[in-house]
């Protein structure tokens, strides 16, 4: 079952491009959700499918089919979370490392998403699909901190606009390996999927627009400890753009060195700085070093 809606564009919307017409008309829709819709034929003009991009004509009728919720399958879990922030419009928790951000390939338990499906019950936004309600940004596996998460839509809308828009902020804590000479840089380099390796991101010129902020914390032997900001936020942004300039995280298996002997990835979102969807204050929420990063820090003062 779908709920079908026609927009006719008027002559002032001549020559705008589909999605961003229809992200205008439908301001409670995210523009991922337009292109996911577009992408699957759910948004037609004149009855035909079309890109994104396709630049409108006056008069032209632009068809939005939106399916109906499909009841969630994955199961509420009792699983203890350390809630740094909550209020009826969004939830801000600091995910532990080792816990999957949502359900994929078979992993359907002990998710993020378990977890807040049985601390918010059915106070969760639905626009990312029934794998994923209420997520609006990821963390990896072995990634740890700060992750928030909208409980009703129009809270996930405004903040993945903030997050397009490169309003909100995400501030993490790394531990790379070698000395990095320069006091703070910026990594720009297109990120996309790997060719050979599905799994796995890498620097491509066809990738999308990424951008890291780096700062150098401290200096050891072997290892250098940064704060890195997020400017987009691309799939293993910081890891693939560390590893692009010699300066892998320790501990990521993925990306690191072969037979890396630290066995936990120092990965950390330690800072996050939002505005509010509802109140419109700006919340800045910011976590203590994890141990693990500190024993390491200690561990290589000599």
């Amino acid at each position: 079952m779908t709920n079908q809606m026609t927009l006719t564009v008027p002559s002032e919307s001549s020559g705008e491009r589909l999605d961003r017409f229809v992200l205008a008309s439908l301001k409670d829709l995210s523009r991922t959700l337009i292109q996911k819709l577009i992408d699957e034929n759910l948004i037609l003009v004149n009855n035909k499918s079309s890109k994104s991009g396709y630049r409108l004509k006056m008069d032209d009728l632009v068809f939005v089919s939106m399916p109906d919720l499909e009841e969630t399958k994955i199961e509420p879990e009792k699983i203890k979370l350390d809630v740094v922030f909550e209020d009826n419009d969004v939830i801000v928790v600091n995910k532990s490392q080792g816990m999957v951000t949502h359900p994929a390939s078979g992993v359907y338990k002990g998710t993020l998403v378990n977890a807040l499906l049985g601390h918010c019950k059915s106070s969760l936004s639905g626009i990312n699909g029934v794998l994923r309600p209420g997520i609006v940004h990821r963390l990896d596996k072995e990634t740890s901190g700060l992750i928030i998460a909208c409980k009703n839509d129009k809270s996930h809308v405004e903040i993945a606009k903030q997050i397009e828009e490169r309003r909100l902020k995400r501030h993490y804590l790394a531990i790379v390996y070698g000395k990095i000479i320069h006091d703070k840089g910026i990594v720009n380099k297109p990120i996309g999927r790997d060719k050979v390796h599905r799994h796995k991101m890498t620097v491509v010129s066809s990738g999308r627009n990424a951008i890291t902020h780096w700062k150098v914390l401290k200096r050891f032997e072997k290892f250098t400890f940064l704060e890195c900001t997020l400017e987009t936020g691309r799939t293993h942004q910081i890891r693939v753009h560390m590893k692009s300039i010699g300066h892998p995280i320790a501990g990521d298996i993925t990306y690191g060195k072969k037979n890396d002997p630290v066995n936990k990835m120092m990965l950390h979102a330690y800072k996050l700085i939002f505005t509010h969807p509802r109140t419109k204050k700006e919340i800045k929420l910011e976590l203590d070093i994890p141990e693990r990063i500190t024993q390491f820090l200690e561990s290589q003062v000599k």
